[in-house]
């Protein structure tokens, strides 16, 4: 398996997806916005299609709008009540723009498909070392705002009258988020992003209420399905972003079995 070029590329493109999705789907989970994600996800596909039809990179339209809706949201999500409302809007603008790009995008079927569901047997060593840059800077983004971030997630109200700037954090977040997504599609598609993005960080959390030992567990876990999915892709030729779904929705139905036992031992005579 390790012997073909594009195996190699596939797994060092998971390698970096599952470290960047861990560690920022963690927040994502933590502060409730798992629904942004989807959103971004949508989103990024607009941006994506928009760019083939005047000749750009599929991947830097994915970037450029993800981060543009994340900005968004943010902007227009200051106060939690609002942040439902604010997310629906952008994406469904942003879908209203999709719809037209894909009317004219229909030429192009394989690179659409490519695009929902995701490629990584495609990756190669250009777009593997866009992958390592995008994700280094978002991961370096992330420890910058680490802090206030995790403060701003669990005691929003302390924080804000600490001089924590709840909407600037929000904003920031999101833009990294955007970036994470947009990684995401590379390998499991818009339509699949919760796969890496939700999933791992869903179950760690399930697992452990320590956020470093989270961060750590989602990280491993997402990792763990991303190249148990490529493995699995090359022994029976099936879709790698089905294996990767597959992985990821056992493995948060089996974190919730230890709280399950629990209560049963708990409430047993």
């Amino acid at each position: 398996m390790f012997d073909y070029d594009f195996m190699q590329n596939a797994f060092m493109a998971a390698a970096i997806v599952a470290v960047v999705s861990g560690v920022v789907g963690y927040f994502l989970v933590l502060r409730g916005q798992t629904f942004a994600g989807h959103a971004l996800s949508h989103i990024g596909f607009t941006g994506a299609t928009g760019a083939v039809l005047i000749g750009m990179s599929p991947l830097w339209g994915l970037v450029g709008m993800t981060v543009l809706g994340g900005v968004g949201m943010g902007l227009l999500g200051e106060q939690l009540q609002k942040r439902d409302v604010a997310i629906g809007v952008v994406l469904s603008v942003a879908l209203g723009f999709g719809l037209l790009f894909l009317h004219f995008f229909t030429a192009f079927a394989t690179q659409a498909t490519a695009l929902l569901f995701g490629n990584v047997l495609g990756v190669d060593a250009p777009t593997l070392w866009t992958l390592l840059g995008l994700g280094a800077a978002c991961l370096a983004g992330l420890a910058v705002i680490a802090r206030p971030l995790l403060f701003a997630s669990l005691q929003p109200e302390l924080a804000e009258a600490r001089g924590v700037s709840l909407r600037l954090i929000s904003v920031a977040f999101l833009a990294l988020a955007a970036l994470a997504v947009a990684e995401c599609a590379e390998i499991v598609g818009v339509l699949l992003v919760f796969t890496l993005m939700v999933g791992p960080a869903a179950a760690a959390q399930r697992l452990t209420s320590r956020v470093g030992q989270g961060v750590a567990l989602s990280v491993l876990l997402a990792w763990a399905e991303a190249w148990g999915g490529v493995a699995l892709a090359y022994v029976t030729d099936w879709p790698t972003s089905f294996w990767i779904t597959a992985l990821s929705g056992s493995v948060y139905l089996l974190s919730g079995l230890p709280a399950l036992l629990r209560d049963r031992w708990n409430h047993s005579p």
